[in-house]
């Protein structure tokens, strides 16, 4: 039964693995041939581009909307959302310098895709694109995706201050979200096609030398977040309570982390992330609000992730992911999509888009992106997942004090 269920929550992984493999080999034996079933892939872009617009909107307001201002609880959240920035601007800066000390771009050589040349713009100009958009109708393009994010976020907050006369709206954005996600998931059946058809015309056009990038970019990954989850989790539960709370956070650790990987889903683990997160001493207050809005809003390893696609991305298009105003870019998008994953399906082609829009790149830029997203998703869910757990202990130091764990039973 448990091997049943291992299967049917990797189901949709194995589909897009089977989709990839087949179109590598489609590629490596026709080769320029396959440039014919590219349409295929273009479709399945095309749908996905038209549907998450909508998505992204419903999707952020409904969140914004359905906030609970009752609650007295400014200081948590406050200590929280610094915790959650903190943690991901770590985990990102961490990756930049893998990149740097492990360039992904030398696997290319010369074999890189063609950019539309950029029109040279001051920053100001390009942060108020990137921020706004000077008609309604243009907030509905994928091109200016965090232009929509914004404004979603101030609809969200829109709905929430009107109170009563705003509930009809709120049950509209309600409504919209679980329509948008059910969508999102019928278009995702297509994915083993539309992505093993990119794959194999990425394989037949540009040779066998991209998987060289993938093997790279994987490696990279799983030896970072592996460094992350080992490292940089102990160092987390040293300061929030010593050497004490060290052997208190990995005992109670180990079932959310095979929880996390077992369903590959950070929604899923929210239960084992509460009994752990319960048994290592942190205050039920802080427990039942950081638990449930980390599932949502802190995701460390999407961040990891995010780093990792640009740098691929960057690759494949021949740019360096080195200048200044390029990694602050990328920082930020990285906060981005580490928030905008959360609580939707296939939650990271949305970063993914973002990503292109930011950086003006093509729709081409899509499928290498998101095949790195499949392939590193147990990992990524390993971390976003248990670093929820860890999040909270320093969420408790805090706000408790250094001494929050002297009064609590740690014997279980």
């Amino acid at each position: 039964m448990e091997k049943n269920n291992i299967l049917k929550n990797y189901s949709g992984l194995l589909w897009l693995l089977a989709g990839i493999t087949v179109g590598s080999i489609v590629g490596l034996i026709f080769g320029k041939r396959v440039e014919s079933i590219k349409p295929l892939g273009d479709i399945f872009l095309n749908l996905l581009f038209t549907a998450v617009i909508p998505l992204v909107f419903f999707a952020v307001s409904s969140a914004i909307a359905n906030i609970d201002r009752t609650k007295k609880l400014g200081r948590l959240l406050t200590v929280m959302v610094l915790v959650f920035l903190a943690t991901i601007l770590i985990s990102a800066i961490l990756t930049l310098a893998a990149t740097w000390l492990f360039p992904i771009h030398q696997q290319l050589g010369s074999a890189t895709m063609p950019t539309e040349p950029e029109k040279i713009q001051s920053f100001g100009e390009q942060m108020t694109q990137l921020l706004t958009v000077s008609e309604f109708f243009e907030i509905g393009s994928r091109k200016n995706m965090l232009a929509l994010i914004i404004f979603s976020v101030l609809v969200g907050f829109s709905t929430l201050y009107a109170d009563k006369e705003g509930e009809g709206f709120k049950k509209f954005l309600v409504s919209g979200n679980e329509v948008m996600k059910k969508l999102i998931i019928l278009i995702m059946k297509l994915g083993p096609i539309g992505l093993g058809s990119y794959f194999a015309y990425q394989v037949g056009v540009f040779g066998p030398q991209l998987f060289g990038t993938y093997a790279k970019a994987l490696s990279l990954y799983y030896g970072v977040g592996a460094f992350y989850f080992i490292v940089f989790f102990t160092l987390y539960a040293f300061v929030a309570g010593g050497f004490k709370a060290i052997k208190v956070f990995w005992k109670n650790n180990i079932v959310p982390s095979l929880t996390s990987i077992g369903t590959c889903s950070s929604i899923a683990t929210i239960p084992a992330n509460l009994e752990g997160t319960t048994k290592m001493g942190v205050p039920a207050y802080i427990t039942n609000v950081t638990i449930p809005l980390g599932s949502t809003l802190h995701k460390d390893g999407s961040s990891i992730s995010s780093i990792i696609k640009i740098a691929v991305v960057f690759a494949i298009f021949g740019k360096d992911l080195v200048h200044v105003d390029t990694i602050i870019l990328a920082l930020g998008i990285t906060v981005l999509v580490s928030i905008v994953e959360g609580g939707i399906p296939n939650g990271g082609y949305i970063g993914e888009l973002l990503m292109i829009s930011a950086y003006q790149l093509p729709p081409e830029a899509l499928p290498p992106a998101m095949i790195i997203g499949t392939l590193v998703d147990p990992m990524a869910t390993l971390l976003n997942a248990t670093g929820d757990n860890v999040a909270a202990m320093l969420i408790a130091r805090f706000t408790e004090g250094k001494n929050w764990m002297e009064n609590k039973d740690l014997s279980s």
